[in-house]
């Protein structure tokens, strides 16, 4: 299973919400990028980065941070947050993202990223399906939509669709464990997904359990930046 740190960016800064909400931020430190090359040193291969001013501006914002993590280290990174147009997808190409995450627009605008699966790749292409009691939810989750989520999957992975992040809002940043049930029912429903779990990891053993179950990887934020895991502790997944 991959693990894959989480660096969410506001002005620039390594923050980190609960539960989507903006107005429970930390900042954790004044540069994202010199975070990525810890995490790099620490053996750490993949990188899932957030920016969480262009999910509220409904376009890229945090390019120029996407860049030098790129520029100054070898960490692949999914680029996500605020990827609306062909223009913010090319730009963040552009700046060095190995892919994409599509969320909000994955939801709003199906033959945009249709059409991206075509032009780059659907391998290039993550699927951001983020969720709150099973049904999805858009723009930085302020607003939860009347879209199931197996439904929502079904028609992605049949036009092919190989990754998906999901994260559960309710478990985000409450390092209260993982949504395994819903995990495993995706996978039930799905067996040849990656599928990459998002929230709540709080130790050790939620990421041996999400292992277990088949999970393609695992992203892991305040955990880390909270010392509940350390750095040398996810060595045993590389």
């Amino acid at each position: 299973m991959q693990i894959i740190p989480a660096i969410d960016i506001i002005d620039g800064k390594c923050v980190r919400l609960s539960q989507g909400d903006y107005a429970q931020k930390i900042i954790y430190n004044e540069n994202p990028v010199e975070v990525a090359k810890q995490f790099e040193a620490a053996g750490i291969t993949r990188l899932h980065l957030v920016d969480l001013d262009g999910a509220k501006a409904h376009h890229i914002i945090n390019h120029e941070v996407l860049r030098q993590i790129t520029l100054q280290t070898k960490l692949q990174v999914d680029f996500g947050g605020g990827i609306k147009s062909d223009e913010d997808i090319e730009k963040a190409f552009a700046c060095g993202a190995t892919q994409i995450t599509a969320g909000s627009i994955a939801v709003k605008s199906r033959d945009t990223v249709l059409k991206w699966f075509t032009k780059y790749g659907a391998d290039k292409i993550i699927i951001g399906a983020d969720v709150r009691d099973e049904f999805i939810a858009v723009g930085g989750w302020i607003e939860t939509s009347q879209l199931n989520i197996f439904d929502f999957l079904e028609d992605y992975i049949n036009h092919g669709a190989m990754y998906v992040i999901c994260t559960d809002i309710a478990k985000d940043g409450m390092l209260q464990g993982a949504s395994v049930a819903l995990y495993k029912k995706i996978l039930g429903r799905f067996p040849t997904l990656k599928l990459i779990a998002s929230g709540g990891v709080s130790n050790l053993n939620d990421l041996e359990l999400l292992q277990q179950h088949g999970l393609y990887g695992a992203i892991v934020g305040k955990a880390i930046y909270e010392g509940c895991i350390s750095l040398d502790d996810l060595s045993k997944f590389n």
